[in-house]
């Protein structure tokens, strides 16, 4: 059996470009998007009690991809904001992005199991659509509890291991929420490696959080039981019609204990 983040490792550096395609459309007329996850409704709404504001906090990204939420948390004000990402292809996309909006934002490289970034350095985490791609969960919490100050506040979200049991297209449930929880993905015949994800349960997720030394305050299943409330979605219908059904997103608030 490969190993995972070396594999996944490798994926990102071939999909990079076509990834970040979806996000940077190519145009002179605007700039790509580069939404903050703590403004502009995020999902499940705002969370003012836990986090009142990004403005003058110290902020970083595990596991930043393309950099869009490291510079959206700048150019919301953050005092610094930082990307770590493990693919080198990913932030080749990040810093040119980090240009486009005139912001100060780091990026470094590295695993977010094994962060090189100072002890206590940062107020708020936010990991984006990723732990559904880390092995070692509790190496991520240990790491994610290390780099944030003793009041810090962590906030991840990712794909809800229960739509993850669903096929797309047909609507049909197709694996066990108890079943092993690692799978591969294809993402094309081009790259070398698939996508090698996790679909570990909700009270999993949690429980890993609260082991890393996490109070977990706030678990949010955001969405609509309208189709038509997502028709601004890029997906064909009847994934829309599915996201109508079964919550699409997940996401935790927690801060350090």
């Amino acid at each position: 059996m490969r190993d995972p983040p070396a594999e996944n490792r490798r994926l990102w550096n071939e999909w990079s470009d076509d990834f970040q395609a979806l996000w940077n459309a190519d145009t002179d007329e605007e700039l790509p998007p580069a939404p903050c996850p703590f403004t502009d409704d995020p999902p499940g709404g705002e969370q003012p009690a836990l986090l009142p504001t990004v403005e003058g906090i110290d902020f970083v990204e595990l596991g930043c991809g393309g950099g869009q939420a490291t510079v959206g948390a700048a150019a919301a004000g953050a005092a610094r904001a930082v990307g770590v990402d493990f693919s080198g292809g990913q932030l080749h996309h990040a810093r040119p992005l980090r240009g486009h909006y005139g912001v100060e934002a780091e990026f470094v490289q590295g695993d977010v199991t094994d962060v090189p970034l100072a002890d206590a350095s940062f107020d708020a985490a936010f990991s984006g659509w990723v732990l559904q791609m880390v092995d070692d969960l509790d190496a991520y919490f240990a790491e994610a509890r290390r780099v944030l100050r003793d009041d810090g506040v962590l906030v991840f979200d990712l794909p809800h291991p229960f739509y993850e049991l669903f096929d797309p297209d047909s609507g049909t449930l197709e694996r066990s929420y108890h079943g092993d929880p690692r799978r591969t993905i294809p993402i094309s015949e081009e790259y070398e490696s698939d996508l090698v994800v996790f679909d570990r349960t909700v009270g999993e997720l949690h429980d890993a959080a609260v082991r890393g030394g996490f109070e977990v305050r706030r678990i949010l299943e955001p969405g609509s039981d309208d189709p038509e409330d997502y028709d601004e979605d890029p997906l064909p219908s009847n994934q829309r019609e599915l996201m109508a059904k079964v919550p699409r997103n997940l996401r935790f608030w927690a801060v350090v204990r």
